[in-house]
């Protein structure tokens, strides 16, 4: 990526409601659905949410109707070629912003067609402001004439549009996951390639570049030697990678042969990595979730189905704590450890989301099953400020938020929709990573095949 406006970031309505309104020609147990004809706009207090996988399929010349009201924000952006995996960069803008329009950073990488066409992007994203009010009908008596009302509108939405400045690092191969960690003064990033290595990098000076952009968005290339630090290991790709919240600079990374080495960071912005890795995984380690309140407690999951718990402050022989076998039917694709609570969400190849609590993880039973997601569970994060809220997505195209602590209500329940369902985010495909913003309380950032989306809803 090289030049101006190789990424575009713009306002769009994402999928997320449909209008259900009778029709004579259909029987009466079949729900219709606004086609798109403006002189039969369906009225407000007919319209019903759509509920992927129980709503009936649309027919054809129909269309998903996005309901502006369920959100606070929303914002899409799209680079060159698809980023799989992002993380969102804590900077030093304050904690607890409520105020908007916002500002925040993340960094992504990117799968490209060839190795040589990565990049490592670090991404500004600028003026992101609340949804727009509905415009109110200003009637006959209105002292406005339609040309200054358009003229208006059009500088509104000119002063409302989101920017994006970003800083381009090329990166020798696809980037199967990417992590941020805040180091002394420096804020750096590892890498998971396709390639089978492990990189980190100092992205600094490429944050604080992106900081001082101004003007329309776009992308700028900027070329840093080499990384800070590199680890071949077996030659081996892998997803499982995660830094230390308690601990400064120690890293643990998991690959497709089933082990997980362990890094510790040495003076001189070097990295000491484990020459005998914690191994016992029976197939490809997935993902890996440092406790946030024990040091040196682990997490992973594989796709042998098992969940396990390490203490890596013994020797790797020793390190294994505890094992749940069978943790889902199939392949445990990603877990995320609670910052407040005892628990660990997981999800897999099931499509069920499932909470653990360490107190009782050692009899081998969840203390809560979810299941909603008609496909694969791609990402999992809780909410880094409600205890009992997290994010899931799912190879279905749906990005979820729920609320574990909320009880059923027969009034209000929905048959087939559990009652911790709080929210369903529609409108891209294949969904891959969710992350909250750990500073903007709300802010969601998801990524997929087709873009990024930035969003707050409104029970959130």
């Amino acid at each position: 990526m090289s030049g101006e406006n190789d990424v575009e970031m713009h306002e769009e309505e994402p999928v997320e409601e449909v209008d259900d309104s009778d029709d004579s020609e259909e029987s009466e147990d079949d729900d219709d659905v606004d086609t798109g004809d403006e002189d039969e706009e369906t009225p407000e207090n007919q319209r019903q949410a759509y509920i992927p996988g129980l709503s009936r399929p649309l027919k054809k010349g129909e269309e998903l109707d996005f309901d502006p009201s369920a959100y606070k924000v929303f914002h899409s952006f799209n680079s060159d070629w698809p980023c799989l995996s992002f993380d969102v960069v804590k900077d030093g803008l304050g904690d607890n912003r409520t105020q908007f329009p916002a500002e925040c950073y993340i960094v992504s990488g990117t799968q490209a067609d060839k190795p040589r066409d990565n990049e490592i992007i670090v991404m500004g994203l600028k003026n992101l402001s609340t949804m727009r009010k509905q415009k109110e009908n200003k009637g006959d008596d209105s002292d406005t004439s339609e040309d200054e009302s358009d003229d208006e509108d059009e500088e509104q939405s000119k002063k409302r549009e989101p920017k994006m400045h970003a800083v381009s690092i090329p990166h020798y191969g696809g980037i199967n996951r990417i992590r941020a960690d805040r180091l002394g003064d420096s804020t750096v990033c590892a890498c998971w390639s396709d390639q089978g290595r492990v990189q980190v990098w100092n992205i600094t000076d490429a944050l604080n570049y992106s900081h001082g952009m101004s003007g329309e968005s776009k992308t700028e290339v900027q070329k840093i030697d080499r990384p800070l630090f590199t680890n071949n290991g077996s030659g081996k790709e892998g997803y499982g990678l995660a830094w230390s919240p308690l601990k400064t600079g120690d890293l643990a990374t998991g690959d497709i042969i089933k082990k997980i080495y362990l890094w510790q960071m040495k003076e001189g912005g070097q990295w000491a990595v484990g020459a005998n890795p914690l191994t016992g995984h029976k197939k490809s380690v997935e993902d890996l979730a440092w406790s946030p309140t024990e040091t040196g407690l682990l997490s992973s999951c594989s796709a042998d189905g098992s969940i396990k718990l390490w203490d890596t402050r013994a020797t790797p022989k020793d390190a294994c704590v505890y094992t749940v076998q069978k943790a889902h039917e199939s392949d445990v694709n990603v877990i995320s450890w609670n910052r407040h609570e005892n628990l660990i969400v997981s999800g897999g190849d099931d499509g069920e989301l499932k909470i653990w609590s360490l107190k009782t993880i050692q009899y081998g039973q969840p203390v809560a099953v979810f299941k909603y997601h008609n496909g694969p569970i791609t990402s999992v994060e809780w909410h880094p400020d409600e205890t009992t809220t997290f994010m899931a997505s799912g190879e279905d195209d749906q990005t979820t938020i729920w609320d574990i602590a909320t009880e059923a209500d027969g009034q209000t329940n929905i048959e087939g929709v559990p009652p911790q369902l709080m929210f369903v985010h529609m409108g891209q495909k294949e969904v891959k990573e969710v992350h909250w913003h750990p500073q903007i309380p709300g802010l969601a950032v998801n990524t997929s095949i087709d873009g990024f989306n930035v969003f707050k809803t409104i029970n959130i």
